[in-house]
Protein backbone atom coordinates (compact mmCIF):
# COMPACT_ATOMS: atom_id res chain seq x y z
CA UNK A 1 0.00 0.00 0.00
CA UNK A 2 1.22 3.43 -1.16
CA UNK A 3 1.12 5.47 1.81
CA UNK A 4 0.87 9.65 0.60
CA UNK A 5 1.54 12.31 3.11
CA UNK A 6 -1.84 14.68 4.51
CA UNK A 7 0.77 17.83 3.31
CA UNK A 8 3.22 18.69 0.81
CA UNK A 9 6.51 20.13 1.68
CA UNK A 10 8.10 22.17 -1.33
CA UNK A 11 12.14 21.49 -1.12
CA UNK A 12 14.19 23.87 -2.01
CA UNK A 13 17.32 23.40 -3.80
CA UNK A 14 19.25 22.91 -0.52
CA UNK A 15 16.71 20.30 1.09
CA UNK A 16 17.05 18.45 -2.35
CA UNK A 17 21.49 18.59 -1.82
CA UNK A 18 20.45 17.21 2.19
CA UNK A 19 18.23 14.19 0.65
CA UNK A 20 21.07 13.76 -1.35
CA UNK A 21 23.44 13.70 1.62
CA UNK A 22 21.48 11.65 3.26
CA UNK A 23 21.15 8.85 0.48
CA UNK A 24 25.05 8.81 -0.03
CA UNK A 25 25.50 8.25 3.66
CA UNK A 26 23.44 5.15 2.79
CA UNK A 27 25.10 4.17 -0.13
CA UNK A 28 27.65 1.89 1.06
CA UNK A 29 26.59 -0.68 3.75
CA UNK A 30 29.32 0.05 5.86
CA UNK A 31 28.30 3.65 6.37
CA UNK A 32 24.59 2.44 6.78
CA UNK A 33 25.60 -0.07 9.48
CA UNK A 34 27.14 2.65 11.34
CA UNK A 35 24.24 5.25 11.41
CA UNK A 36 21.69 2.15 12.21
CA UNK A 37 24.44 1.32 15.17
CA UNK A 38 24.37 5.07 16.31
CA UNK A 39 20.46 5.41 16.31
CA UNK A 40 20.51 3.14 19.43
CA UNK A 41 23.65 4.47 21.22
CA UNK A 42 26.89 6.95 20.38
CA UNK A 43 30.21 5.25 19.93
CA UNK A 44 33.66 4.93 19.70
CA UNK A 45 35.82 4.33 16.36
CA UNK A 46 37.48 1.28 17.45
CA UNK A 47 33.75 -0.19 18.98
CA UNK A 48 32.23 0.70 15.54
CA UNK A 49 34.80 -0.83 13.12
CA UNK A 50 34.94 -4.29 15.20
CA UNK A 51 31.40 -4.69 15.32
CA UNK A 52 31.48 -3.76 11.82
CA UNK A 53 34.10 -6.52 10.83
CA UNK A 54 36.28 -3.90 9.20
CA UNK A 55 39.45 -2.37 9.77
CA UNK A 56 39.84 1.29 12.12
CA UNK A 57 41.42 2.97 8.95
CA UNK A 58 38.37 1.92 6.74
CA UNK A 59 36.34 2.69 9.75
CA UNK A 60 38.01 6.55 10.10
CA UNK A 61 37.31 6.84 6.79
CA UNK A 62 33.43 6.12 6.80
CA UNK A 63 33.20 9.01 10.06
CA UNK A 64 34.66 11.29 8.06
CA UNK A 65 32.62 10.86 5.29
CA UNK A 66 29.34 10.63 7.33
CA UNK A 67 30.81 13.47 9.24
CA UNK A 68 30.97 15.63 5.94
CA UNK A 69 27.49 14.94 4.96
CA UNK A 70 26.33 16.05 8.67
CA UNK A 71 25.11 12.73 9.85
CA UNK A 72 27.31 12.25 13.07
CA UNK A 73 29.19 14.30 15.16
CA UNK A 74 32.54 13.69 16.81
CA UNK A 75 32.69 14.31 20.59
CA UNK A 76 36.13 14.52 21.48
CA UNK A 77 37.06 12.65 24.92
CA UNK A 78 40.83 12.82 26.18
CA UNK A 79 42.50 10.97 24.06
CA UNK A 80 39.39 9.33 22.41
CA UNK A 81 36.28 10.40 20.24
CA UNK A 82 33.02 9.30 21.09
CA UNK A 83 30.73 9.34 17.74
CA UNK A 84 26.59 9.99 17.93
CA UNK A 85 23.93 10.95 15.09
CA UNK A 86 24.07 14.54 14.51
CA UNK A 87 20.78 14.63 15.13
CA UNK A 88 18.31 13.11 17.18
CA UNK A 89 15.27 12.60 14.27
CA UNK A 90 17.67 10.65 12.12
CA UNK A 91 17.04 7.91 14.82
CA UNK A 92 13.46 7.78 13.68
CA UNK A 93 14.04 8.09 9.64
CA UNK A 94 16.49 5.10 9.87
CA UNK A 95 13.98 3.50 11.94
CA UNK A 96 11.07 4.43 9.41
CA UNK A 97 13.25 3.32 6.38
CA UNK A 98 14.58 0.01 8.44
CA UNK A 99 10.50 -0.55 8.37
CA UNK A 100 9.86 0.26 4.54
CA UNK A 101 12.86 -2.42 3.79
CA UNK A 102 11.18 -5.03 5.99
CA UNK A 103 7.84 -4.34 4.25
CA UNK A 104 9.28 -4.63 0.68
CA UNK A 105 11.49 -7.58 1.76
CA UNK A 106 11.44 -8.78 4.99
CA UNK A 107 14.53 -11.43 4.33
CA UNK A 108 16.91 -8.58 4.07
CA UNK A 109 16.28 -7.28 7.59
CA UNK A 110 17.84 -9.81 10.31
CA UNK A 111 15.76 -9.52 13.30
CA UNK A 112 18.31 -11.85 15.38
CA UNK A 113 21.33 -9.05 14.81
CA UNK A 114 21.15 -6.65 17.78
CA UNK A 115 20.86 -3.37 15.56
CA UNK A 116 17.71 -4.74 13.83
CA UNK A 117 16.66 -6.14 16.83
CA UNK A 118 16.90 -2.23 18.54
CA UNK A 119 14.76 -0.95 15.48
CA UNK A 120 12.13 -3.32 16.42
CA UNK A 121 11.59 -2.86 19.81
CA UNK A 122 12.09 0.67 19.47
CA UNK A 123 9.05 0.58 17.33
CA UNK A 124 6.38 -1.59 19.28
CA UNK A 125 4.40 0.59 20.63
Amino acid sequence: MYYRPMTTTTVTMDGLAALARFGHALSDPTRAGILMHLRLHDSYPAHLAEELGVTRQSMSNHLACLRGCGMVVAIPEGRRTRYRLADERLAHALDDLAQVVQQIDPALVDEAHPIAAGAQAGNEQ
